[in-house]
């Protein structure tokens, strides 16, 4: 069986969507026309994935999210103008690709927008190949990961929080990673 080529979101035309489940939701770092809340089928947010560079380091890593397989996921999807197609894929390789643990893949969102429209968007799933995947840990274990984490974009703590915040913000939950965030916060001890 042949393999199925992907196009490479650079050199295809009009518009770009992004879509963003992590730190792109607060963060995202370029340009763009709007952004609507999205859901995407077929993959979920996890914190699955050793941060080497932003979160932590090799030493001592931090722990940040990733699209995994099954489920779905809300999140935020950009639309980026044509024109500046090329720059904000060069940003987000930069930014997504530092140690190439998740692939850069075109999936189909539905944003959640009066229409309910249906596009193909920019995501960065997680590669479960990759020596960072985490796979699925304890809650127990994600606390301690995030507790020592600290990289090139800050504390690992603060990380989690500010997606948590971006995720109420669209008037969602993230069961797991609100638990998380009680326990960061020290609400609450996390439920092994």
């Amino acid at each position: 069986m042949a393999a199925i080529a992907h196009p490479d979101p650079i050199s295809a035309e009009g518009d770009l969507w992004v879509f963003g489940y992590g730190s792109l939701m607060w963060r995202p770092g370029f340009d763009f026309i709007e952004q609507v809340p999205a859901r995407l089928i077929g993959e979920h947010r996890a914190l699955c994935v050793y941060s080497f560079v932003h979160r932590g380091t090799p030493e001592k890593p931090g722990l940040v999210l990733g699209l995994d397989r099954g489920g779905a996921c809300r999140g935020v999807a950009f639309r980026v103008a044509a024109r500046h197609r090329a720059k904000v894929v060069a940003y987000l390789r930069e930014r997504e690709q530092v140690t190439s643990v998740y692939r850069e893949v075109m999936r189909s969102v539905w944003l959640e927008n009066q229409a309910r429209d249906r596009v193909s968007a920019l995501a960065y799933v997680v590669d479960r190949g990759h020596a960072q995947y985490a796979g699925r840990l304890s809650p127990a274990e994600q606390l301690r990961f995030v507790r020592q984490g600290h990289g090139q974009s800050g504390i690992n703590r603060d990380y989690v929080l500010a997606t948590v915040a971006a995720i109420e913000a669209q008037g969602c939950r993230d069961k797991p990673l609100h638990q998380l965030a009680i326990a960061l916060r020290g609400d609450a001890p996390v439920q092994a």
